[in-house]
């Protein structure tokens, strides 16, 4: 494939770096309501579980779908309409006088975001196809974390102000003017692909299934998607509470989760370098290594020491995402990579929607150190798995499954 415009490339990549800030700043504020939800509606850590299970739960049900419906109706429209969606979520939220309604609108906004990942991501990878794709990607990724150290902090310092439902009508606000600026500019670009010679044509192309040129590959990168993601969302979700009760407070929350964050973006750098000059299997064993030990310290120090340690916890918790996220492309054809965009992160999302939900009856049970005792073994399980990423992908193979 090959792009005449690449001013058009680029704009395609600023909205979609954008639209990753947006929406993955929205997803990780609900970390710093959980414990403001919690206090106010008289939660338990299952039902505060269970509404990170809603919002993450609606976005990986929809994701698949949504690329699907991509190669119909294309990806511009279909991103500002669910993200004109999960800006209604934001919005009415604001109005919840119970539980229930709670998680009815998280399901709404969650619904809403699942366009964002497998849209996005197949938009850049299509846009550079010949070009530095990895690093465009990288790009992209980084964005979310930008969105996901601002977002939560800007949301804990106006709930501590004017409180939490003025913060949601806030970034619903901010988040429908985002879907006006998406439809807008996405669709006065130029994004489809032309053909070059020897490239196959496009009625046999969606013939190809999910367009996976390596199952074994695609499954074990999959699995390790699935643990990393269920580990994050887990480890955020009852972060909060340990945080509170070694003596935080809100805003402690959203300073703790802004370093966490931040973290995380230096991670995609750094661990985005380290796979050039270690390999994959290596640096997915030491991030993952660094993760697992990282949660269990978290709980023998107190409250300062925890703050000065989450930038490191950060850089290792987001840093495996960076090595897998650049290495779907390469294991699917182009045509099919909203698709299989969709797959891969239904299941890692999906993982992280079910995940917080199971951890929140062993809180109720043993207590939140208990469960971020088992999160913290559990991540070590990707250690034996991350040697079955040694698999070659033959250059110009076009074998889809």
């Amino acid at each position: 494939m090959r792009f005449m415009n690449r001013p058009h490339a680029r704009a395609t990549t600023v909205t979609a770096c954008a639209t990753h800030f947006l929406h993955d700043g929205l997803s990780d504020l609900l970390y710093v309501l959980f414990p403001v939800w919690a206090r106010e509606f008289s939660l338990s850590f299952a039902q505060v579980g269970l509404l990170k299970t809603a919002y993450s739960g609606a976005m990986s049900l929809f994701q698949i779908p949504a690329g699907f419906l991509a190669e119909r109706w294309g990806e511009a429209r279909l991103l500002a309409a669910g993200t004109f969606i999960c800006a209604l979520g934001f919005l009415t939220i604001g109005t919840a006088s119970r539980f229930e309604w709670l998680l009815l609108l998280l399901l709404v906004a969650g619904s809403g975001s699942a366009v964002q990942h497998p849209l996005s991501s197949a938009l850049v990878s299509r846009v550079y196809e010949e070009g530095p794709q990895r690093m465009a990607l990288g790009t992209y990724n980084f964005s979310g974390d930008l969105g996901k150290m601002t977002l939560p902090a800007a949301a804990a310092l106006v709930t501590a102000w004017v409180g939490w439902r003025w913060a949601t009508r806030g970034v619903g606000i901010l988040t429908f003017a985002g879907a006006v600026g998406i439809l807008i500019v996405l669709t006065t670009l130029v994004v489809t692909p032309l053909a070059k010679e020897g490239d196959p044509p496009v009625a046999a192309a969606r013939g190809r299934g999910w367009g996976i040129r390596d199952a074994r590959g695609f499954s074990v990168l999959s699995a390790i998607h699935i643990i990393d993601s269920s580990t994050r969302t887990s480890l955020l979700t009852y972060l909060p509470f340990l945080l509170i009760a070694k003596g935080g407070t809100v805003e402690t929350v959203g300073l703790a989760l802004g370093l966490t964050f931040t973290g995380g973006a230096v991670g995609k750098f750094v661990c985005g370098a380290a796979a050039e000059r270690l390999g994959i299997i290596r640096t997915v064993i030491l991030t993952e290594a660094a993760t697992g030990l990282g949660i269990l310290a978290l709980l023998l120090i107190p409250l300062r020491p925890v703050l000065v340690m989450l930038p490191l916890l950060g850089v290792a918790l987001n840093g495996t995402s960076s090595v897998l996220y650049g290495s779907v492309a390469e294991l699917v054809v182009p045509e099919r990579r909203s698709r299989a965009y969709g797959l891969f992160y239904t299941l890692g999302i999906g993982s992280g929607a079910l995940a917080p939900t199971i951890y929140g009856f062993l809180s109720d049970w043993a207590g939140v150190p208990a469960t971020l005792t088992v999160i913290g073994l559990v991540v070590l399980v990707v250690i034996p798995l991350s040697p079955l990423l040694r698999l070659p992908i033959p250059a110009n193979t076009t074998r889809a499954d």
